[in-house]
């Protein structure tokens, strides 16, 4: 075997698949017993017509990344819907803010849509610049120097004290709200960093649902990887090197356990000062009906971000980053059954996903919570939810052993960590451990279903280990 693919995220399954498909014999090897790490979708244990998806819902970089985009998931019969609004956020006594794909409509109906249009109308003329920067390997030239400098000025703007140069509680509310997909404290680069790259998106390519859920795009990777001649192995934990080359999908911090002795010790040392951020506890909901929003807008949202004010929000992570519950903690959801019909049940049941910012190892079920807050939006959701499932922040390692704490960034929601890596390293996709290389997001570019970090990884693996140049990802 010439790699042995540790993890089937969508990161490992990334590299997995370019090793194969440079004539490389290629094994993945998964401790949980599916594939797909963040990206699975499993039915509801009660109403097995509904199904959950794990970790992501929605999925922003689908299209946009330039891993999925040459690897043309479209082109293998994966159906992802773009709906007509990307993001929305409910506001306390007042109409909700809306990110519609469409930037214009989206100007047209906040308060100040002139600053929205002055942050985002150059970055979603020049996307591919954008994307170059945010999901660059941060070591090469960007491919769009004036967009990268537009991007990087917006970030430091959005992430100081001179955020307030976005007009309007609504737009700074949206803009705040998908910022902390990051989950970090604010205002900060990362959490700006964040919501520059996701919203510009969100006014191109989209923020698409996949048809059938997450799992359809993990299913079309291993179709690839197997028509390459790649082997799979499931519900096999890793706890001793594999032989030859490893691209570990892992959290850094698992080399400790697999290597043990073996690993350096000035590595080693780095390894043990790795930090890991606040958790998440994941409520999946099984509702009889559609929420009855107070703002009808809302019905076409697929996605919805509850934080509520960019006060309550700030104020939120902050608790977070404490190590207090938030009153109202930063909650995003996803209703995939608005753009994709088929996740309605014959009984006309469909799924809410959703998951709230709490403390690292959290072990509070926070479904009343969830239901309070959805309830001050839409007065009557209460009375939709037949069932609930609540995975706890100390809970989530169980379901994937990445997310250390509960936290499903792994440890990379910090600037170091979205330029520099895990550790310092010129390559942050090495190690100095013989044949042994990271993919996961604890590199960068950092999280989300892009497929980059495994990109980069297997890139450096070919060269390195092989000689061998980058395949076409093209079916």
């Amino acid at each position: 075997m010439d790699v042995t693919v540790v993890g089937s995220g969508p990161n490992g399954l990334a590299a997995a698949v370019i090793c194969a498909r440079a004539g490389l014999s290629v094994r993945v090897i998964e401790g949980q017993p599916t594939f797909g790490g963040g990206a699975r979708t499993t039915a509801d244990p009660e109403y097995p017509g509904i199904r959950h998806d794990v970790c992501s819902a929605v999925h922003p970089l689908a299209l946009a990344s330039p891993f999925f985009a040459e690897f043309d998931l479209p082109a293998r019969g994966v159906e992802l819907i773009v709906p007509e609004i990307s993001y929305a956020n409910p506001l306390p006594n007042r109409p909700a803010a809306i990110a519609y794909h469409s930037l214009q409509r989206t100007c047209a109906e906040l308060d100040e849509g002139s600053s929205w249009r002055r942050l985002f109308g150059p970055l979603a003329s020049h996307p591919a610049g954008v994307l170059g920067f945010f999901l660059g390997d941060k070591r090469s030239l960007p491919p769009d120097l004036l967009t990268t400098v537009r991007s990087g000025l917006r970030v430091l703007a959005q992430g100081s004290p001179a955020w307030g140069v976005l007009r309007g509680e609504d737009a700074r509310a949206l803009f705040t709200g998908v910022g902390t997909h990051a989950i970090s404290t604010m205002p900060s680069p990362v959490n700006s960093g964040a919501g520059i790259m996701l919203g510009t998106v969100a006014h191109t390519a989209g923020w698409p649902v996949p048809v059938g859920g997450s799992q359809v795009i993990v299913d079309a990777m291993l179709a690839d990887l197997q028509a390459h001649g790649g082997e799979l192995v499931v519900g096999e934990p890793v706890t001793s090197p594999p032989p030859g080359v490893v691209i570990y999908d892992t959290a850094p911090t698992a080399l400790l356990d697999i290597y043990g002795s073996a690993v350096p010790d000035s590595y080693a040392k780095s390894l043990r000062r790795y930090k890991f951020g606040p958790g998440v506890c994941k409520v999946d909901f099984v509702l009889s009906g559609d929420i009855p929003w107070r703002d009808e807008r809302m019905a076409n949202s697929p996605t919805v971000h509850m934080g509520g004010t960019r006060a309550q929000m700030a104020y939120g992570e902050k608790e977070i980053a404490a190590g207090r519950h938030a009153e109202w903690p930063m909650t995003l959801a996803a209703l995939p059954h608005l753009s994709d019909p088929s996740r309605i049940d014959s009984a006309g049941r469909r799924p809410l996903w959703t998951y709230a910012h709490v403390p690292s190892n959290s072990t509070e079920d926070v479904t009343e919570t969830v239901i309070r807050m959805f309830e001050n939006a839409a007065p009557g959701f209460r009375d939709l939810v037949l069932a609930s499932r609540c995975v706890t922040a100390a809970q989530m390692p169980a379901h994937n052993a990445n997310y250390v704490g509960g936290d499903i960034i792994v440890g990379g929601a910090t600037l170091f960590a979205a330029m520099v890596g895990p550790t310092l390293r010129w390559n942050p996709w090495t190690t100095p451990i013989p044949k042994a290389y990271l993919s996961s997001s604890a590199t960068p570019p950092g999280t989300g279903v892009h497929g980059m970090c495994g990109y980069y990884a297997a890139r450096t693996v070919l060269k390195r280990e092989f000689g061998l140049p980058l395949p076409s990802l093209a079916p």
